[in-house]
């Protein structure tokens, strides 16, 4: 099968969360089931072309976004293993910026221009290159206009798009692509597709919501989370859509990558380990609390790596800290976010030296000390599409503490007597979104970490655990054939 990736970020070219990982890694697994698979991103100023082996072709683009016209360039590279070919969509007035969305916490005002310009050129490439995929795989709002453009624009009637299935994955509901009416000329679609059934969102501009109505196919990071998103409580206000989608809706939890990710060859840990061998991580412990300042004990050491924001649980969790650090354990925390958190937090560092170690910074080496140094780790969220960290965790060993919630609740298995008998279990998981409730599950670590026999079990369960992304590629591909049937079929009924 050809398949072709549009999508805003992909690791190692360019960051800002968990997107990136999933583009980076799920292309390398698809090819590796034998399937052609290609990638287009924008060209950012962050991507260093000399060390990717970044090309430029002699292809040109003109798009047309209101009454503008933008020049692009096409540029050619690779992903690591050379297995997957990435496209770099430039044009420098749009990318050549510091970040990719937004700078100082404000948005880009220009953000639709900007990945309009990117959907555009991404498609318009394909008849340039002559290279002609079964299957167009968007993901989250920055390429949804991509689907919307096969399904209400101009692109549509072209002859060499109609054999074109789509899909969208939505990574996280919560960011839509929102703009003024007044900019609508900027997404090159024709006014008729400003409609409650097409983009129109409460008098807005929707780019995730023409997606969301024109793709062949959905899915999203986790089967909890596909669930969720169809209530008014994690719904965003297109809960209904994605109701009357549900048939074309799935699940699919996110693989790591297993060469990153492995404690076995992982550079940054002072001492290498694995299943069966775990003499190391005791002196990754030691590395992870005398890089903190933490006090050299052997009492539960809990780990935390995210987003400090609200929607990772910070909330709750600085509610309960005075109540956790009554316990006997130590808390090392690696993240950045919203001011206030970052006060709040350097505040409970200086009450509570040697005990709390908080990192308000980003730093790959020390998140990869993290997980592998602690004996636990926690994940408050309010919400989570899926998560990453907690499947790094159950490949470090480091058990996770979670809420349960979206992919949480898909990849973490809570210790109750049935599944410690049956060693099915893999950590501690809570479910009311409150500082008790997280308070408890901590403490319940606590007592399991003194029975030696029970916390091994948990960590051999976990460190067994199939995280690669081999097992949800497989998944992706089903989701490609029905999309592609629905579409064939949709196609042949139009044309009787």
């Amino acid at each position: 099968m050809k398949i072709y990736w549009i999508v805003s970020e992909v690791t190692p070219f360019a960051k800002t969360g968990g997107l990136a990982d999933v583009a980076g890694a799920l292309p390398t697994a698809l090819a590796a089931l034998g399937h052609e698979v290609r990638v287009a991103m924008p060209l950012y100023q962050s991507v260093v072309r000399e060390r990717f082996d970044i090309r430029p072709t002699d292809l040109r683009l003109a798009i047309s976004v209101g009454a503008r016209v933008r020049d692009v360039r096409v540029w050619e590279g690779a992903l690591p293993e050379g297995r997957v070919v990435v496209y770099f969509v430039e044009c420098a007035p749009l990318f050549d910026r510091g970040e990719l969305y937004h700078e100082a916490g404000r948005d880009y005002p220009d953000n639709l221009e900007r990945f309009s310009v990117f959907a555009q050129a991404a498609l318009s490439l394909l008849p340039a290159l002559s290279w002609q995929p079964q299957v167009l795989h968007c993901h989250d709002w920055q390429s949804a206009l991509a689907c919307a453009h096969l399904a209400m624009g101009a692109a549509g009637s072209q002859p060499f798009f109609a054999p074109l299935a789509t899909v969208l994955t939505i990574h996280n509901l919560a960011y839509q692509g929102l703009f003024p009416k007044a900019q609508w000329p900027l997404t090159g679609l024709p006014e008729a597709a400003f409609t409650m059934n097409g983009l129109e969102f409460y008098g807005q501009v929707n780019c995730l919501k023409g997606g969301l109505v024109s793709a062949d196919g959905l899915t999203t990071v986790s089967p909890t989370y596909s669930r969720e998103i169809q209530t008014s409580a994690f719904g965003c206000g297109l809960e209904g859509v994605l109701r009357a989608r549900t048939e074309d809706l799935a699940g699919i939890v996110n693989g790591i990558d297993p060469h990153e990710w492995n404690p076995k060859t992982d550079p940054h840990l002072a001492a290498r380990f694995g299943p069966g061998q775990l003499a190391g991580k005791a002196v990754c412990k030691l590395q992870l609390q005398q890089r903190s300042g933490l006090a050299e004990h052997n009492g539960l050491l809990i780990g935390m790596i995210q987003r400090l924001t609200e929607q990772k649980g910070v909330d709750i969790f600085l509610e309960g800290v005075p109540r956790l650090l009554a316990l006997p354990l130590q808390l090392v925390l690696l993240g950045t976010g919203e001011p206030s958190y970052h006060e709040q937090l350097q505040q409970l560092a200086k009450q509570y030296p040697g005990r709390l170690a908080v990192h308000l910074t980003f730093d790959e080496a020390l998140a990869h000390q993290i997980e592998a140094g602690a004996d636990a780790f926690l994940m408050p969220s309010r919400f989570e599409p899926c998560g990453l960290n907690q499947l790094y965790s159950l490949r470090y060993g480091t058990v996770p503490i979670v809420r349960r919630v979206g992919g949480l609740a898909d990849t973490v298995v809570d210790v109750t007597p049935a599944s410690s008998a049956a060693r099915t279990a893999t950590g501690f998981v809570f479910k009311d979104y409150t500082a008790s409730a997280l308070v408890d599950a901590v403490a319940r670590a606590v007592a399991a970490f003194r029975d030696h026999t029970l916390w091994s079990g948990l960590m051999a369960t976990g460190m067994q655990q199939d995280v690669s992304w081999e097992r949800s590629a497989q998944e992706y591909v089903t989701v490609y054939e029905r999309a592609l049937a629905k579409h064939q079929s949709s196609k042949a009924t139009t044309t009787k």
